[in-house]
């Protein structure tokens, strides 16, 4: 009786704890929550994205098709390709390089590094564009020595593709270090110590490991290049037919009245975003599905 009596009194003294899940919220709360979102993405999201469409045909598919196929819209189109071809590959190889450099070797300004690479995120891009003009501009620092050797940068398609470049460089490789850091440096020693080299060792082994975290920075990084514009803007010149991107070419248009051309140039940089958009999804669930079957 007294054994009994003695669990009574333990457990007074100890009372249970019930821990409540803070994802088991009331039905009214959660729907208000999704309401808000909802709404939010419609206001912001779906309703200007249908906008653009439907002021692209505005004046019928001929027009639409027209505004497209006009020599300057042409050329704008094919200057973003050209540009996105040439910066990123070249960010790619960099965002590789950063990642392996930061996440398999200890030295000494580690994260004076990181803090560079981040730095285009807390520069506003017509400031970034501004410093190029001054290094590379005619009355520039190294203006001078360029035009000595018949060299154009500012005004012209490399100062836009460097412009781009320092936009857009950090994407690839801050997707990248998260990702490598969580998978620590074990199988490229394991790798070694069986006798393969750095290159055979970064093939098989670390690509395969980073290929969907790559791909996904990849298509990150496209996106911002063919949407840049304030970088972009200030050394390009507005040069119609040779140094205008399609972001440019649509400010052009729309500056000029033409609203319907600029809506159809715009709804063609939005059918990219989508496909874009497409594209992420994709990898992010071939990622995910990764993970829950190495679980």
């Amino acid at each position: 009786m007294m054994e009994h009596d003695n669990s009574v009194v333990a457990k007074a003294n100890h009372p249970v704890i019930i821990t409540r899940n803070a994802t088991k919220e009331p039905k009214s709360i959660q729907w208000i929550l999704i309401s808000i979102v909802l709404l939010f993405l419609t206001l912001f999201l779906v309703i200007p994205l249908i906008a653009i469409f439907v002021k692209a045909f505005e004046k019928g598919a001929e027009a639409y098709f027209a505004a497209i196929a006009h020599p300057d819209a042409v050329a704008a189109i094919k200057l973003t390709l050209i540009v996105v071809l040439i910066t990123l590959p070249l960010n790619a190889i960099f965002g590789v390089v950063a990642a392996w450099t930061i996440t398999k070797y200890d030295f000494k300004g580690k994260n004076f590094l990181i803090t560079l690479i981040d730095l285009p995120f807390s520069v506003s891009p017509v400031i970034a564009g501004l410093i190029f003009v001054l290094l590379f501009g005619l009355h520039g620092t190294l203006g001078p020595l360029l035009q000595s050797l018949d060299i154009k940068v500012i005004f012209s398609i490399p100062g836009i593709v460097i412009a781009s470049i320092f936009i857009t460089f950090p994407f690839i490789a801050r997707e990248l270090i998260p990702l490598m850091q969580s998978q620590g440096t074990s199988e490229e020693e394991a790798s070694l110590t069986l006798g393969a080299g750095g290159f055979k060792t970064f093939w098989y082994v670390t690509l395969p490991n980073i290929k969907w975290g790559l791909l996904y920075g990849i298509i990150l990084c496209n996106a911002r290049i063919i949407g840049e514009f304030g970088a972009v803007s200030v050394v390009s010149g507005h040069i119609r037919g040779m140094t205008n991107t399609m972001p440019l070419h649509i400010e052009i248009l729309y500056n000029e009245y033409q609203f319907s051309a600029a809506f159809a140039v715009a709804s063609l940089m939005s059918i990219f975003a989508i496909i874009t958009l497409i594209i992420k999804s994709f990898i992010e669930w071939k990622t995910d599905f990764k993970s829950t079957k190495a679980r």
